[in-house]
């Protein structure tokens, strides 16, 4: 039997044929649809869309924290990954006190869109990081402990569209869908 590459086995990604796409390239796409919420996953936009601001610090039936708690928790982590990232300078936080708002703290109009703007805003960092072709992703990362690039942007997709899902949930639960989503 032939062996075949990793690239030439994914060379129907998204129904067409890629074959001139090196496989490092058809890498950084993959990541880059994990990050944005493409495929099997809700994206961000999509899960905060209209969300009711009366809302934003009620906790829901069962649940410890707000929807704004978690979402500035999926911003926190988000951020921490990408400092990790960037530089030797990076001081790991405290789990779990530095990765969440505290218990009785509430947010404004003004400080939900600031946990908004800046999940986008990093977000961006780290699709721009992703997409550049002369970042190694298979690079450890100086001041970790083995981590490669490559792992970290898992590690923040993975870890969004978990807590991005639970956002949904929480939505649902809470009946704050607008009505042109049921």
């Amino acid at each position: 039997m032939e062996k075949t590459s990793w690239a030439s086995s994914t060379a129907t990604y998204s129904g067409k044929r890629r074959e001139s796409m090196s496989e490092d390239t058809i890498l950084r796409e993959h990541i880059r649809d994990l990050l944005e919420g493409k495929g099997a996953h809700m994206n961000f936009d999509e899960a905060v869309a209209n969300f009711p601001l009366e809302h934003i610090n009620t906790r829901p039936p069962n649940v410890s924290y707000t929807p704004w708690h978690l979402l500035e928790h999926i911003r926190i982590a988000q951020r921490d990954i990408l400092d990790f990232m960037r530089g030797t300078d990076y001081v790991e936080l405290a789990w779990p006190a530095e990765y969440w708002p505290a218990e009785d703290e509430q947010a404004d109009r003004a400080r939900w869109e600031k946990t908004l703007h800046g999940f986008r805003a990093d977000l961006q960092e780290l699709l721009q990081m992703a997409a550049d072709p002369k970042l190694d992703l298979y690079q450890k990362i100086p001041h970790g402990s083995g981590q490669t690039m490559l792992r970290e942007f898992l590690v923040v997709a993975d870890h969004n569209a978990y807590h991005i899902g639970e956002f949904a949930i929480l939505r649902q639960v809470m009946g704050t869908w607008t009505s042109e989503r049921s």
